[in-house]
């Protein structure tokens, strides 16, 4: 072989080689986009745990992840429009969540990947738990699986108990499903329940006082976008009330409710983090199973016993995973 051609050759090697880092940085400086359909506002708590722990998984915004975040603030009418726009990015996956959220994303896409954290059930998204299949996979907080415990934690507080008022939302499917696990289980501890709707926060208004008029003497509030988004307005209402309630998720009793069971909603949104991370480095959703909380949290505030002139059981103390003094 020639000299000359054998440094030909040498040079087109020395090339390649030196192009493969250059490749390989290319590829690995590709930014994702994010799109986040967000039912509530910025201030939301878990909101903030979702983004801390992607920074905490090196996805940082700017550099390697760009969230394009639309903010519904509780005016869940806005859900179908608001996934339209993000579909119209183009993004790479959309996170989504609640039930409303879920419906909005699957009207507005086919195509683009389903993130869902903290809904409850996720059938209609997924063919099963365990294998997604599809485009679409994410957390549950299967609220609804709960509905016995709840109402066994109302009868250790309240021994002589008959009465018992179900409030929910009718706009999110999932709690239509909820209802009746409640129903249920009441029936088997011989409670009676009457269920109150409510689409809104005038609505939560009213069927406060219809509860007073009727004499009921607890609450179950079920957990949906739009009772977390008027968790203060839900637990001044019982206590104003006198309505001892029970919730799913331990903001209410951050925000001063008396009683909260459930799978921590901080949780569920530091593994929807992590659900992100996995599909950007190249799993594929469908193949990614559905997870499920493996820990629920009893809180009780204390302070909100006061108002009502209830004393926890010791029994019930005891159980509590929190007591907010």
């Amino acid at each position: 072989m020639k000299r000359h051609t054998v440094l030909i050759l040498l040079g087109v090697a020395l090339s390649v080689v030196c192009l493969l880092p250059a490749a390989n940085a290319q590829q690995s400086a590709k930014i994702h986009r994010l799109g986040w359909l967000a039912n509530l506002s910025p201030k939301f708590p878990p909101y903030q745990a979702f983004q801390d722990a992607l920074r905490e998984l090196g996805w940082i915004e700017g550099k390697n992840i760009i969230l394009e975040v639309r903010w519904a603030n509780g005016n869940f009418d806005r859900l179908p429009e608001l996934a339209r726009e993000l579909t119209a990015l183009n993004v790479d996956l959309l996170f989504v969540g609640g039930d409303q959220g879920v419906r909005a994303a699957k009207q507005a896409t086919d195509t683009i990947p389903i993130l869902v954290g903290a809904c409850d059930p996720l059938e209609s998204l997924v063919v099963s738990i365990a294998r997604p299949h599809g485009k679409a996979t994410g957390v549950t907080c299967i609220s609804s699986d709960l509905a016995g415990k709840r109402l066994q934690l109302i009868k250790d507080l309240l021994p002589s108990v008959g009465r018992l008022a179900v409030l929910y939302n009718p706009n999110d499917r999932n709690k239509a499903i909820e209802l009746k696990e409640v129903q249920q289980a009441a029936v088997d501890m011989n409670l009676t329940v009457r269920a109150f709707e409510a689409r809104s926060p005038a609505e939560i208004d009213s069927a406060f006082l219809e509860m007073a008029g009727d004499r009921q003497q607890a609450l179950i509030a079920l957990a949906d976008s739009l009772m977390i988004f008027h968790v203060k307005k839900l637990a001044d209402l019982s206590l104003k009330h006198r309505l001892p309630t029970i919730f799913g998720f331990r903001e209410f009793a951050d925000a001063g409710g008396l009683m909260s069971y459930g799978a921590s909603l901080q949780w569920a949104y530091r593994r929807a983090a992590s659900y992100v991370d996995k599909i950007f480095k190249g799993a594929n959703p469908g193949d990614l199973p559905i997870e499920q909380p493996t820990k629920f949290d009893l809180v009780i505030n204390l302070k909100g016993a006061r108002a009502l002139d209830l004393t926890i059981p010791d029994k019930l103390l005891a159980l509590a995973d929190e007591v907010i003094e």
